[in-house]
């Protein structure tokens, strides 16, 4: 698995299921990885840089480890769960005093990706992380577009309903696939921090979402057979014709 040190985040390209170092020297936020890589914030589940508004990109970032809300990817079909910030009782759907206003993004986002192309110029690239194996460590999962081709409109986000000590709240549900984008480059991330968006380092499968609001799945089958080193060197009697 492709690593990249603390020290290389602000060059670094996004590679699919590599591992961002956090700074292990340090003892405090400032030893997460996610910052410099994106330039979004260092903590919580929405990071994103710009306005809360009109973000330049957002940053998704999971442990996927809270039963309480499973965030959940699936690799074969190339989809990615994720749960909103509205998480204890007391506060609006929307409200960003429960957060740090991704709810909000997230609504914003939906509405635009089922609009024209003209909408869907205004929806920033997702990028998703999940936590890595040591310390503060980050895996890069891919980039999203909100939505799923085998979903209608009113079922890609879902207010949910939670109870909890006998107060009831609502957070979102919602669907996004990941792209087949095996790389990002450091470049677009370059022209995003700009507000550029469809700039000429931007990603084919990125414009063509915008263009088309089809999204291109990464899709990774899973391979369920292990097979033996005399099979894989073509050895086995079938494949010899020695019956």
């Amino acid at each position: 698995m492709r690593r990249f040190s603390f020290g290389e985040l602000r060059a670094a390209d996004l590679v699919v299921d590599a591992t961002y170092e956090g700074d292990a020297t340090r003892k405090n936020v400032s030893s997460e990885p996610l910052g410099p890589l994106t330039g979004t914030g260092n903590q919580g589940g929405f990071r994103f840089s710009g306005p809360v508004s009109r973000p330049n990109l957002v940053v998704l970032y999971t442990t996927m480890s809270e039963p309480d809300w499973p965030d959940s990817i699936d690799e074969e079909n190339g989809l990615f769960i994720y749960f909103g910030d509205n998480r204890k009782p007391g506060f609006e759907l929307h409200g960003q005093r429960a957060g740090r206003g991704g709810n909000e993004i997230l609504r914003r986002a939906f509405e635009l990706a089922h609009a024209d192309s003209a909408g869907r110029e205004e929806v920033p690239p997702f990028l998703v992380f999940a936590k890595g194996a040591r310390g503060r460590d980050a895996v890069f999962l891919g980039l999203a577009a909100p939505g799923a081709t085998h979903l209608e409109a009113a079922a890609d986000l879902v207010a949910i309903w939670k109870s909890t000590g006998g107060q009831r709240f609502q957070n979102y549900r919602s669907v996004f696939t990941l792209l087949d984008a095996p790389v990002i480059r450091r470049a677009w991330l370059s022209e995003l921090q700009t507000g550029s968006r469809l700039g000429p380092n931007c990603p084919a499968v990125w414009r063509s979402w915008v263009t088309s609001g089809k999204p291109k799945p990464l899709l990774a089958e899973r391979i369920t057979r292990v097979r033996t080193r005399d099979q894989q060197l073509g050895r086995t009697k079938q494949l010899t014709g020695a019956f």
